[in-house]
């Protein structure tokens, strides 16, 4: 049998989660391995070609700030990069990257391989090696692979993504696989059970994919990308972006019979697939079947490499059988002669309910165990980076012996998710939104680095040139702040005649930070019409307008905030024992203590907990 080899973290599993946690580990200085069953897989996006988009590009952003590795990438390799929701307000704007997948995955490879202090082995593993502790508890230290070999680590991080036990469904068709061509992970699952890891079972699905030549893109709506697009990475120094527009089409009455037609033969109506599907991201017979009443639903048609000829029809997930498939998709204009590269298909897999977790992501009682991405009960790649370039920062401070990062919903969209992860109950494929964050006026993208930068400073992801030019951009937006301040404004003939431009008056003198204010001026219009120097670049400049504009409202929130804390603040012990709690409600009893929280504030949260609980725990807190 193969000695063992010692590292001081494992990363099992090579997707989104996996490349940011084992990235993290490494260059904060733990010697760490990356397990995967194959190295060309590194970095593939499994579905849709594109990264961002509503309340995901804050967590891009957030990981850029930390110093992960997603946002960079995603400018390297994007088709075209677009901000979305610019008709509302500030907060819920969102840049996303239509991606080069092709290209991203071959960089992703490239980093990771050429990562010092990060070895990466193609190997699948059978078991994890583990002691008991006191109690029912377990302490992990290492893996065996099917191979035989062991590898001793103080911690492990894993990340298996859809590949625990994953059963892929085509029609009636079934195949065990985590992706197409890509066998499924057994064995992990088995492993987990034996260490007293509750799982359960999820779907999610993907489209067909579609063969450019046999589109007819003049039938649709042109869908570019934005001219002077904006960037997700501060250490992004140019853009190479050409471009390439998607494309809109519908379906229609036609296409939802065929879909009704077929339903019998639907994995997902025959009873076939066990696990539960991501809600916000439906198939398209859920959308027949649960919007009965839309008469079409939009397909975007995206390109998923510079050149190559796949195309992605997004909002077009399926695991009808392949001929009904592509009956279906041909009842959409511009796809008449439509023909697949390959069909959709729905996979099932394993996950660990993260209920478990603490707020580390570290397994509640099996010490040193992390889990992050899809296992988690997550979908999408931008929370399942965030996840694991998270649980990979904490594995690499655990080993080191060094305090927690733990990010709360107050600081960082990343906190929202993790706290909504570990207090609420998953039944389905958990995604990222906008109104999942009470303090979003708070936790825009555009001050992803202010919030955050300083923490990944601390942990020793983020490197001198990029803690120089956030210093840098901290002393030109005070700087330019204040300029605002105190340039003013007289109403002479000259200065009423460029604020007519702007459609407004005054009859005294006006700071021009209170100019701003006004809601229908803009800081871009300012600049224009010469009354301040354009000294930031337009993200800073995004930051200060929204700063200034909305300066009541935040200062509301961080009222909210001061009171969020005040319940964090107070501790539930670990062994604190919810069962038989006079006052308490059995009901709150109950989720209490299959949930665990670690403060007041995480037990508030949890569906079934209400105002009268609290007060119980309270008092309850003071006798002890």
């Amino acid at each position: 049998m193969p000695s063992a080899q010692t590292y001081q973290v494992i990363v099992i599993g090579a997707g989104h989660a996996g490349i940011e946690a084992s990235l993290a580990s490494a260059r904060m200085g733990c010697p760490t391995l990356l397990l995967t069953a194959s190295i060309n897989t590194i970095g593939k996006m499994s579905c849709n070609p594109a990264i961002g988009g509503p309340a995901k590009s804050h967590l891009v952003f957030e990981m850029d700030a930390l110093g992960g590795y997603m946002g960079w990438a995603a400018d390297q390799t994007a088709l075209q990069l677009k901000m979305l929701n610019t008709s509302k307000g500030p907060a819920v704007w969102s840049l996303r990257a239509q991606s080069d997948m092709y290209a991203y995955q071959r960089l992703a490879q490239q980093t990771v391989c050429g990562q010092a202090n990060l070895d990466v082995r193609e190997s699948m593993v059978l078991r994890f090696l583990y002691e008991n502790e006191a109690g029912s508890s377990k302490r992990v230290y290492g893996v065996c692979t099917q191979d035989g070999t062991e590898y001793r680590a103080q911690a492990v991080v894993l990340t298996t993504g859809t590949f625990m036990r994953g059963l892929l469904h085509t029609g009636l068709v079934h195949t065990p696989g985590g992706r197409v061509g890509e066998q499924a992970s057994n064995d992990i699952s088995s492993a987990l059970r034996d260490l007293g890891v509750e799982l359960g079972r999820l779907k999610t699905g993907t489209p067909p994919r579609l063969h450019r030549d046999s589109i007819n893109f003049s039938a649709m709506k042109l869908e570019p990308g934005d001219v002077q697009p904006y960037q997700f990475s501060t250490r992004t120094e140019k853009l190479d972006c050409p471009n390439i527009p998607c494309h809109l089409t519908y379906t229609s009455d036609k296409t939802h019979q065929i879909i009704r037609d077929h339903l019998h033969e639907s994995p997902m109506y025959t009873g076939k697939i066990e696990g539960t599907g991501p809600r916000y991201c439906p198939s398209i017979e859920d959308k027949v079947v649960k919007f009965a009443d839309k008469d079409r639903h939009q397909i975007f048609i995206e390109p998923t490499g510079r050149d190559h000829v796949e195309m992605y029809p997004s909002g077009f997930s399926t695991s009808l059988p392949a001929e009904a498939q592509l009956k279906a998709m041909r009842t959409l204009p511009g796809l008449e002669q439509v023909e697949f590269v390959r069909p959709g298909y729905a996979v099932e897999y394993d996950f660990v309910f993260p209920h478990q977790l603490k707020n580390t992501f570290e397994l509640q009682r099996v010490e040193g165990l992390y889990c992050a991405g899809q296992i988690c009960g997550t979908s999408g790649y931008e929370e399942a980076a965030a996840q694991g370039l998270y649980a990979g920062i904490n594995a690499a401070l655990k080993v080191q012996s060094k305090p927690a990062m733990v990010l709360t919903r107050d600081s960082a969209y990343i906190g929202c998710m993790i706290d909504d992860l570990i207090t609420k109950e998953i039944t389905e494929p958990y995604r990222m939104f906008t109104g999942r964050s009470e303090f979003r006026l708070l936790l825009r993208q555009d001050n992803a680095d202010i919030r955050l930068t300083s923490y990944g400073r601390r942990v020793g992801l983020v490197a001198d040139s990029q803690w120089n030019k956030f210093e840098q951009k901290k002393m030109h937006m005070q700087a330019y702040v204040q300029k605002l301040k105190a340039l003013r404004l007289n109403p002479d003939s000259p200065t009423l005649e460029r604020l007519h431009v702007l459609g407004i008056s005054i009859k005294k003198t006006h700071a021009l930070d209170e100019i701003l204010k006004r809601p229908e001026i803009t800081l871009d219009r300012l600049i224009a019409l010469g009354f301040i120097d354009d000294g930031l670049d337009r993200l800073t400049r995004l930051n200060v307008e929204t700063d200034i504009k909305y300066a009541g409202f935040v200062a509301r929130q961080q009222e909210q905030v001061r009171d969020f804390q005040q319940l964090e603040r107070i501790p539930l012990p670990a062994n604190f024992s919810y069962l038989n709690l006079t006052g308490l409600r059995k009901e709150a009893m109950q989720k209490l203590e299959k949930l665990r929280p670690a403060n007041l504030g995480q037990a508030s949260r949890i569906a079934g907990v209400n105002p009268a609980d609290l007060t119980v725990l309270m008092v309850q807190l003071k006798r002890r």
